[in-house]
Parts: structure tokens; sequence; C-alpha cells
């Protein structure tokens, strides 16, 4: 049977945001034991999000409706009531089939409407500047995407772990990747002391020096593949400790307390950009696919796939770098950013969400919480994603990385029998065969994500191209969660990157100085981030080999005196 570890829940009006999923699939509207009942009332407006809700960001708890977060500024913008349908951009954007301004003027035309882009507009637009944003999909939100609905907060998330030995090896990991991480700088990894050795490593043959059991191997294999997607044998050493340590460490990138995984808005993280496009309104253009960007002239001139034309002074790129490549630039882009571009893949994952007419599971003291430890499970951990009520009870589950390559060829209904099978099997109970509904989204297939959650660095390309990634082009400044130095993968971090951004073009126009670009924001009132404590034991227990060489040292001292005893050597006659 493949090994489980389970964690305990307890009932709030918030959910653990676990394994980059901001707004994890919530249930479909209104509780009932039919399969047709749990279907969305509006498929069009079920909405997974990737990118997790951090503690910088509120999640205001407006009781069985959508939020106005106060940082947004909205004024006078209601909070949406339950069951009422919510399709991003339906009725306050223009759509390309539904008569787009040829020759639009502005200030800053933006591209992408996810969070980074929808930031980087408000900001501009709260300064006095014309904006107009454009959006390939038929919504805001990029790469998040939310399914209604409330949860509540999951508790410990790394194993329980009983080997001494084993324990040793995972205390040991988490302290010598935290170690590591403290020598890279967040805004310049590049520039690490041990920068160009361990960027020639992957995560896998780091993984092999430090783990000594196949346990910790495993787990730290897991750990990679949760939060970037990717495997350990893909990614570079150098980023993925930039990574985990500009996200606080391996402790508050994995915490479900005081942490990267700890709240969700009530009602989604999507909430986000409508409000903002509320706001905009007519300047959020929907279906307008970029193809062509012209800044050989005095302005720059962006064309759409429909061939509308806008032009603006400037233009702030909030898509993914890889997804840049479908745009022709006139100049062509410099050398070393064509070059990164075409270096830096997307995470692959499929998310999947299983309704069943009860939890099941609780009956059985099972909390849903499970990581599976069996390669050829489709489901490497899960959540119970029931509401606080018990009522639409689902276990949400994650198809990640190689396993999303190795079942995407299969039908939904197939992936879906499999993952029910492997329920029943891990939970010893055949209620699990019998789901009421399903969903899942492969972020894969979506051609204006290419994946999910964020773009990976493989060996070698950190050192080499890295500082390309936030170069401004003549009058074209990148943003995107990836561009962050803080929580880069992660919907803050996009925050980070819009504002970034768009301060770079105000500061270029006058409006402000240089060192208001990089400004630090006020730390959250509501949910400060506390700080991460260690015991005593976890900063000064040995590794595995530290205790060998201990073992080794003290063994032949104590077998020396033991036979100095014995003869009579340590008295005096």
């Amino acid at each position: 049977m493949p090994r489980i570890t389970s964690t305990s829940f307890r009932n709030g009006c918030f959910r653990a945001n676990v394994l980059l999923a901001a707004n994890l699939w919530a249930a479909p509207p209104g509780p009932s034991s039919r399969g047709s009942d749990m279907l969305p009332s509006d498929p069009t407006s079920s909405r997974p999000s990737v990118l997790p809700l951090t503690r910088g960001q509120k999640a205001a708890a407006s009781p069985g409706g959508a939020c106005d977060p106060d940082w947004l500024g909205l004024g006078g913008g209601r909070c949406r009531e339950p069951g009422e349908p919510g399709r991003a951009g339906q009725g306050a954007a223009e759509r390309a089939d539904g008569a787009g301004a040829m020759g639009e003027k502005c200030d800053v035309v933006v591209l992408g409407a996810g969070i980074s882009g929808m930031s980087a507009a408000k900001l501009l637009a709260d300064s006095g500047l014309s904006v107009v944003v454009l959006e390939a999909r038929d919504r805001v939100g990029g790469r998040t995407f939310t399914i209604r609905g409330k949860s509540y907060p999951l508790y410990g998330l790394f194993p329980t772990v009983w080997n001494p030995l084993v324990y040793l090896d995972y205390n040991n990991l988490w302290r010598k990747m935290d170690e590591m991480g403290k020598e890279i700088p967040a805004e310049a990894p590049w520039d690490a002391p041990h920068a160009a050795e361990w960027d020639k490593m992957t995560m896998k043959e780091l993984i092999s020096k430090i783990c000594w059991t196949k346990a910790a191997r495993d787990f730290a294999t897991l750990f990679v593949n949760v939060n970037v997607t990717s495997e350990p044998h893909e990614v570079s050493a150098l980023w993925f400790l930039w990574y985990v340590k500009q996200c606080g460490g391996t402790t508050r990138i994995f915490s479900v307390t005081n942490g990267g995984q700890e709240r969700k808005f009530v009602g989604g993280s999507g909430q986000i950009t409508e409000k903002i496009m509320q706001r905009l309104g007519g300047r959020v253009k929907l279906e307008r696919p970029v193809v062509h960007i012209d800044q050989s002239g005095e302005n720059v001139i962006v064309q759409t796939l429909n061939h509308e034309k806008y032009e603006g002074k400037y233009v702030i790129s909030a898509i993914p770098p890889g997804l840049t490549t479908k745009i022709h630039f006139n100049p062509e882009l410099p050398t070393k950013r064509n070059q990164l571009i075409q270096r830096l893949p997307m995470g692959s994952v499929i998310k999947c969400m299983v309704y069943y007419k009860e939890a099941f599971w609780r009956r059985m003291d099972y909390c849903g919480s499970m990581v599976i430890e069996d390669e050829e499970a489709p489901i490497s951990i899960t959540l119970d994603d029931t509401k606080p009520d018990g009522s639409v009870p689902a276990i949400m589950g994650f198809i990640l990385t190689r396993k999303a390559f190795k079942l995407v060829h299969l039908s939904k209904e197939e992936r879906k029998r499999k993952i029910c099978e492997l329920y029943a099997k891990v939970l010893g109970s055949e209620e699990a065969l019998h789901p009421v509904h399903y969903e899942e989204k492969n972020w894969s297939a979506e051609q204006y994500s290419g994946g999910c959650y964020t773009v990976y660095f493989p060996p070698g390309i950190m050192t080499q191209y890295g500082r390309i990634i936030r170069e401004s082009f003549g009058r074209i400044y990148f943003a995107g969660t990836e561009t962050a130095t803080q929580w880069s993968g992660y919907m803050e971090g996009a925050v980070q990157a819009g504002e970034r951004a768009a301060k770079e073009i105000l500061c270029k126009m006058g409006k402000i100085s240089e060192s208001d670009i990089w400004k630090s924001e006020p730390e959250s009132k509501d949910v400060p981030a506390l700080p991460i404590t260690t015991t005593f034991w976890e900063r000064n227990l040995p590794s595995i080999p530290g205790l060998l060489m201990l073992v080794g040292v003290f063994t032949p001292m104590a077998a020396l005196g033991l036979f100095a005893y014995k003869k009579g050597l340590l008295f005096r006659n």
C-alpha cells in the first residue's frame, strides 16, 4: 500500500493555501447528493487558481460572498452575493467581437490582465496616466482562476518521522538549504559567492549530496515537485535555493501557519483583478492577443491578432517570459533577452477535484490530507476541500510534473477513474470509487499560460542570463511574478513586479524619484509575518555524517577507557 501521511484540520473561515494554490478549488455552489446538481450553475465562471496568497496579502472575510480587499482602494464597489454570476470580464471590458477602437492612444499599454499587469495598470491610473490593458483570454486573472466557496485551515504538512536517522536527515536537509540560501542575494542571486558552482548543479545532485536516506531524498523530491511543479533533475540548485530563500526559507514557504500556505480569499483571489477591471472599465480589452510591438517611431505601436492597433508612450509586458516568443518586435529583442526567454520552461500540473455525497474519510478519522509516496500513484498530495459546515465534500489532488506528463494522454474520465481507485486504496474504502462530480484543470494545455505555477531555471541559466529578466528594452518594461524579488511565483510577487515596472515608468517620466522604485511596502497590520523560530535541537542536532563521525571518535575512546579501567591504569597504587 502507498505510504501516506495525514495531518489535522480544524474549522475556520480560511483554509491553508497549500501547494502553491492560493485559490484552491472550492466546491460548486449548493450541496446535493445528485451528480448533475454538483455542476457549477455557470461553468464559464469556474476558475481554479495557481498562484498562492502569502501573508502580506489581505484576505478580508466577507461571510458567504466576495470581498473587496482594502489595498485595491475601490470605493463604492459592492461585494458579490453568494450564487451571483461572476464571470471575469462580463460586461466590464471590451471584447474583440465588440468593435475595439483602432489607433487608440494612451500613456502606457499593458500586456496581460493577470495580477501583475492589473497591479501595474492600477498604480499608473492612480498616478494620473491613461492606460490600456490587453488580455489574450476572455477573462482577467491570468494564472489565478477560482471556483467560489469557503474552506478551512490545515495544520502541519511535513510528515511525522519515527526513524531517528530519517529525522536527522530531514532536519539537516532543511537546515542546510536555509544556510545556503542565506548566501544568495534575493535581488541578484547570480552574485552569490558560490553562484557558478551551484548553478552548474541540479537539485537532484544537491539532494543526493545532502540526504543519506531514501525517505529524505523522496520527500526532498516532492518538496521540489510541489513548490515549482518541476523535477529536481530539471532545475538549477542555485535557482531553487534562491526561490525558497526569497519566500522566507523552507519553513515559511511550506508552512500553513505564519507562512506561504496560510490563507486564501473568501470568494477567491480572482476578485483582485475583477475589482481593478471594474475601476478601469473599458480600458481592459479581452481577447486581444498581441502579435507585434513596434517602438521604432515616436511612440510604441502594439498590434493585436485581430489587427487592432494601440499607441502608447510605454509598454509593460506582464505575461510569462516564454510567451513573448509569440510576439514580433521591431527592433528585435536584444540577443541575451531573446536567448533567456527560450530557456525558461513552465512547470506542469493538473489540478483535480473529486466531489462526494459525504466526507466518508472523516468517519474513518482521516483528515483528507495525504502525502502519497508511490511512483505509480497519479496524485502525490491531497487536501480536504469540504466547506466548513460540512457541505459539498471534496478531495483536491495534484498531478505533478512527470506524472502529469505520463497521464496527459488519458481522457478526463480515465484520469478520474485512476484517482478514485487510488483514493479507495489509500483510504481503504470503496466509497471513494463513487464520486458525484469531477473537475480538473490542465494548465500545460493553456496556450496563454503554457503551464504553471511559474517558470523554472535549468542549470547554467541563472548566472548567464538571469540579470536580464528585469531589464527594460527601450520603452518596453517587464513585469510578471517571475521578475519579483520576494515571493516570486506567488500573487504577492506578481503585485511587487507589476508595481515595480509601473514605478520605473513613473520615474522615467519624472513623476517619482529613482529611490521610490524599490521602496518597501508597509507590513500588514492584520496579518504580520512573525519570525520563524527553531528549537535548540533543530539548530544543533548532527547530520548523519556528523553522527557517524562522533560515533567514530567516541567509540575508540570509550574502548580505550574501558581497557584502561580493566587493567587498573585509571587508579593510583
